[in-house]
């Protein structure tokens, strides 16, 4: 019996040690992102269509909701052997964008929530900023909030790249769900 007790204790820890533990972290929005209905039109349909249908003074106005960016994320997520963040959705409010998502750190779980401030450069380019990023009890890795920036500017101007030759932003504007990013087609 006195060899029994230990023998369980190890067997409890190595079952612990073996499991993920989940430690708390930002709590997700209570209100959920509304999905999409039938078949979506992908962002890049989305600015083809806006420069096809050009404005006579040259200018494009695209609206993006936060499940085109979700599901935007949640793709490019799901192409990572490991991703910084799993389980990604975007929220637009009040001028920024919010991230949240799940973090895994050796066998410790955490929600994130990443705030994300978007403007134009003087070259008419998208420019993100990470005003603040909340890994809860992890510690957040080295040059994290540098390398998110950049990858999120990748996606972006990678997103716009194959249609907007000649465009150039001139704002973007972010407000209750939505993306509203507009130009002019030089």
């Amino acid at each position: 019996m006195k060899k029994a007790i230990p023998g369980a204790l190890a067997a409890l820890v190595f079952a612990t040690l073996a499991c993920s533990i989940f430690v708390g972290g930002p709590a997700y929005p209570d209100d959920a992102i509304p999905t999409a209905t039938g078949t979506p039109m992908t962002l890049q349909q989305q600015l083809e269509e806006a420069v096809a249908s050009v404005a006579q003074d040259g200018e494009v106005s695209v609206q993006i909701t936060e499940q085109q960016l979700t599901d935007y994320l949640q793709a490019k997520a799901g192409e990572q052997a490991n991703p910084v963040i799993s389980d990604p959705r975007v929220y637009l409010r009040s001028g920024e964008m919010k991230v949240y998502g799940k973090a895994k750190s050796g066998i410790f779980n955490a929600n994130v929530a990443i705030t994300i401030q978007a403007s134009i450069d003087a070259d008419g380019q998208p420019h993100f900023d990470i005003a603040q990023t909340d890994f809860g009890p992890l510690k957040a890795p080295q040059g994290l909030n540098a390398a998110i920036a950049a990858s999120i500017q990748e996606a972006f101007t990678g997103w716009l790249g194959p249609v907007a030759t000649g465009f150039r932003m001139q704002s973007i504007t972010i407000e209750d769900g939505v993306m509203t990013v507009t130009g002019r087609i030089k």
